[in-house]
């Protein structure tokens, strides 16, 4: 089975699946995941838990140059350490450096 690799992370469930559609347009193989989470969520901000898109190692940068040619960007985050808001580009908190809390599930984070 190949690897999957963490591309974009979204607050927003109906964007999530439309920028899997545009993958898919092009071939790429997208998986949703944290998708059927939300529902527990309750009242919660939709970014403290992410619906995040996976694709497989080989087309990981195919899928990059697609969305950034949208301008796609992951939303920012919050820490579960320090609770501080940080951008969609960090990995590490900017305060404490606590990983992203998205991270401990990648395998070996974005492409």
């Amino acid at each position: 089975m190949e690897e999957r690799k963490h591309l974009v992370a979204s607050g927003d469930l109906i964007q999530a699946h439309t920028w899997k559609g545009l993958l898919e347009q092009s071939g790429i193989h997208v998986e949703l995941r944290g998708e059927a989470l939300l529902g527990g969520m309750g009242e919660l901000p939709t970014q403290l838990h992410p619906v995040e898109l996976w694709v497989g190692d080989a087309q990981c940068l195919q899928a990059q140059a697609i969305l950034k040619a949208l301008e796609v960007e992951s939303p920012p985050w919050q820490c579960v350490q320090c609770h501080e808001l940080n951008a969609g580009s960090f990995e590490l908190c900017w305060q404490c450096s606590a990983e992203r809390s998205e991270s401990h599930n990648s395998p070996s984070g974005q492409c």
